[in-house]
């Protein structure tokens, strides 16, 4: 499929463009299955920032951290007991924290970062906080396993796991460098690699590791540019991706070549990887000018959804630069502080046909957004690429 659109569209080219998009919209059925909320929030917008929200690899569990330096752990049986049905109806289960959330863990600092680690059945994740450590925590027995003060002190604003050798992590952090370490080595120990890409020691926004079998890491960084490096050879990048206004916050791995990035610009951005660090499509609508609002992929089904400072989730489909759909907060929340955003999203990474996103607000609370493909009635439907 052609990527590149033509400079200078006809207006009939752009007539049937915005058919198409809004064919492909008309392909889903969405609603707001689950809204969870703390009752002690009301009146504070910040004192619940949910920073950070990651499906585990099994399936099977949702773990939330941020401000209130807890790591919350959510079985997706007690959050949605029937998405199946919830997803063609108009029915909004509303829930708390305290009965929504199975377990929670203390942590000593708030959290910017968490990370299911690979190959762990869901037993550990990993996270990164404001005081510059990364630790490791065994959720059945409630416990750190691991910790390692990487950044003198200064806040990690990302952690990842490679997936071809699930020991090894890395942070980016406020101090301008990223830390590539090993958990089976003593936490004393000097880190595997450490790159600094901004000579004016930037800080490194975001870190990932390419899961598609590659050797690649990606960083987004505060000098407005996002890196990437083959972890084999850390001296210098293999690419450096221009084209952001403001600081580069998020950047993902989609597959095929490509990448997405978020910046403080508004905008996020589809890189061609295969092909220098050529923009493909650069995506605007949503309010971001200070605060990290999230970014998250479906791979399955080539949708970007990111929060807003206006307190909006909005997708994309990689096809296309406008948001495909729009969803505020829930009305009944409405009472709350007006500066309230959201602050986190993610993609639960399931079938072509059901998408199930769910975003994290400045004032604790927790949307969850259930997407269902409606029946095909015609066979020109776009099946590699769902969208609401």
């Amino acid at each position: 499929m052609n990527f590149h659109p033509p400079i200078h569209q006809t207006q009939e080219e752009r007539k049937e463009e915005e058919e198409q998009e809004e064919k492909a919209r008309c392909e889903w059925n969405f609603n707001l299955g689950t809204i969870v909320t703390s009752s002690n929030c009301v009146g504070s917008a910040i004192s619940d920032t949910i920073g950070t929200i990651e499906f585990d690899p099994t399936d099977h569990f949702l773990a939330t951290g941020g401000i209130a330096r807890k790591i919350r752990i959510y079985s997706l049986k007690s959050l949605l007991p029937d998405d199946s049905s919830q997803a063609t109806t108009n029915t909004t289960t509303l829930l708390e924290h305290t009965s929504a959330c199975d377990y929670y863990i203390c942590t000593p600092a708030k959290l910017s970062s968490l990370r299911w680690k690979p190959n762990a059945n869901g037993r550990v994740i990993g996270s990164g906080d404001y005081d510059g450590v990364v630790t490791e925590y065994d959720l059945e027995r409630c416990m750190p396993i691991f910790e390692r003060d990487e950044h003198g002190g200064r806040c990690i604003w990302s952690l990842d796991y490679s997936h071809s050798s699930p020991t090894v992590g890395a942070s980016g952090s406020d101090d301008g460098t990223m830390q590539m370490w090993d958990a089976r080595c003593d936490a004393n120990e000097s880190a595997m690699a450490m790159v600094q890409p901004s000579m004016s020691h930037s800080p490194i926004c975001s870190v990932e590791f390419d899961q598609y079998g590659g050797e690649l890491i990606a960083m987004g960084c505060a000098d407005r540019k996002a890196y990437v490096y083959d972890i084999r050879n850390m001296s210098n990048p293999i690419s450096v991706y221009h084209g952001h206004r403001k600081t580069v916050s998020y950047v993902r791995f989609l597959g095929e070549g490509m990448m997405v990035s978020a910046g403080t610009d508004g905008c996020l951005k589809l890189w061609n990887m295969s092909n220098g660090t050529q923009t493909i499509r650069t995506y605007k609508g949503h309010i971001n000018n200070r605060n990290f609002v999230g970014l998250s992929v479906w791979r399955n089904g080539g949708l970007f959804g990111c929060g807003s400072e206006s307190n909006e989730v909005f997708v994309y489909d990689k096809r296309w630069g406008n948001p495909m759909w729009v969803h505020g907060l829930d009305p009944m929340s409405a009472t709350r502080c007006d500066d309230r955003f959201i602050s986190s999203v993610c993609w639960r990474q399931i079938t072509n046909d059901e998408c199930t996103l769910v975003a994290g607000g400045s004032d604790g609370v927790l949307q969850v957004f259930l997407g269902k493909r409606k029946s095909s009635t015609s066979g020109d439907h776009f099946s590699h690429s769902p969208t609401f």
